[in-house]
């Protein structure tokens, strides 16, 4: 099984709750190192269902997060550790948000970027689409807009910018182990249009490639789960309809 078709099924079946099929999963084969912030996630719910040795993968997942030490890890080891009963409960409000999506606008342009995170849905609302919004609403009756302007319902998400992002190409080319592909990638990221010349130059090597989009994306999800906590708050899984 490739590493994007293991991230893929371990989403799906983490969204669902699907307990065996995780269980499988995580027992299939080593964790990929990548992912551990979508493992983590995956494990939450295996502990949540009290599957057979539902503990003891929360503890190994413990020790991976703090051996790997990206942002994030430490908020997500908590969270297995209380979730096993090896530690205090986290001090933060749940709140039932898409780790992605808030990542997505958190990272955006600090010129045109940000938004809003709904604390009673989760729902993460761009700031342009709050912009489209409030202009559709302009001639709502007064209930409307009280509820609109509840400041205790809205997190405002203050967009951080690229730089994250660039850093994050530039660790993953220090792991690169074929030379030629390696300066083909530090040649990319210099200067504007630094993500599409990356993703153009990463996509001819498929297994590189997944590589990188699973760090990618477990680096996003760790960021938007320390600022999330530096905010007060802890992600939980969203209930299915």
């Amino acid at each position: 099984m490739s590493l994007r078709e293991y991230r893929t099924r371990l989403r799906g079946a983490t969204d669902r709750a699907d307990s065996p099929a995780l269980v499988e999963l995580l027992t299939l084969s080593p964790w990929p190192k990548d992912a551990l912030q979508l493992v983590g996630d995956a494990i939450l719910v295996v502990v949540a269902s009290d599957a057979t040795d539902a503990l003891a993968m929360a503890r190994r997942c413990v020790a991976a997060l703090e051996e790997r030490g990206w942002e994030g890890d430490a908020e997500l080891a908590a969270a297995l550790a209380s979730a096993g009963n090896d530690g205090p409960p986290p001090m933060l409000r749940p709140v039932p948000v898409d780790l992605d999506e808030l990542a997505s606008v958190l990272e955006g342009d600090p010129v045109h970027g940000g938004g809003r995170l709904d604390l009673r849905t989760g729902e993460v609302w761009p700031q342009a689409v709050v912009d489209d919004f409030d202009d559709d609403e302009e001639e709502d009756d007064d209930d409307d807009e009280e509820e609109e302007e509840d400041d205790s319902r809205w997190l405002w998400v203050d967009p951080q910018g690229s730089r994250a992002g660039h850093r994050d190409m530039e660790l993953f080319i220090g792991t690169v182990e074929d030379p030629a592909l390696a300066d083909r990638l530090t040649t990319a990221v210099a200067g504007r249009g630094a993500f599409r010349r990356f993703k153009d130059v990463i996509a001819a090597d498929p297994a590189a490639a997944d590589r990188w989009y699973a760090r990618s994306e477990d680096r996003l999800r760790g960021r938007a789960r320390s600022w999330l906590a530096a905010q007060g708050y802890s992600p939980i899984r969203a209930r299915q309809p």
